[in-house]
């Protein structure tokens, strides 16, 4: 993942021409200064042979806001976990996930502090069955390749032997 990077490389915060410490209002007010200027719209009428930058620009600048507007994905931006273009073919839901566990995260924050024992078992409720399937599957593959290890080192022997 790129930290601080747009699906195209770029940084967000550069995209809407903001501080990295900028206010929620100042994000606002840029996106919608940046949103007008570069509307495609505005530039099919004036500019025909530009607008296809204009697009492009004015794609780039919802993405920025689309981001940087929303709390939970804005943090996950700054700790350089949220990766847009690894969402968009994104099986397994793992952006998903990350996204629901920093809503979590900040909904949870001022509760009770808990201890080692209380997050081991939370964390084994939530993926429980998933690691007991892995270590199943995690130990029939030993288990295979103990028995093909024995059976090459039985007939190295026996050929030896000979």
């Amino acid at each position: 993942m790129n930290e601080g990077k747009s699906m195209d490389g770029s940084c967000y915060y550069s995209v809407l021409g903001v501080r990295t410490d900028a206010s929620s209002s100042q994000i606002r007010s840029a996106y919608r200064k940046l949103a007008l200027e570069w509307h495609p719209d505005k530039w099919a009428n004036k500019a025909p042979s530009l607008a296809g930058e204009a697009n492009r620009r004015f794609q780039k600048i919802q993405e920025a806001y689309s981001v940087l507007s929303d709390h939970s994905k804005k943090s996950m931006y700054d700790a350089g976990v949220l990766d847009l273009a690894d969402d968009i073919d994104d099986k397994e839901g793992m952006g998903d996930f990350l996204h629901d566990l920093m809503k979590m995260m900040d909904q949870n924050a001022g509760a009770k502090v808990e201890s080692m024992e209380d997050l081991q078992k939370t964390f084994v409720e939530m993926f429980g069955d998933d690691l007991r399937e892995f270590m199943e599957k995690q130990d029939q593959t030993d288990r295979k390749r103990a028995r093909v290890s024995v059976d090459k080192a039985s007939r190295s022997r026996s050929s030896a032997c000979r």
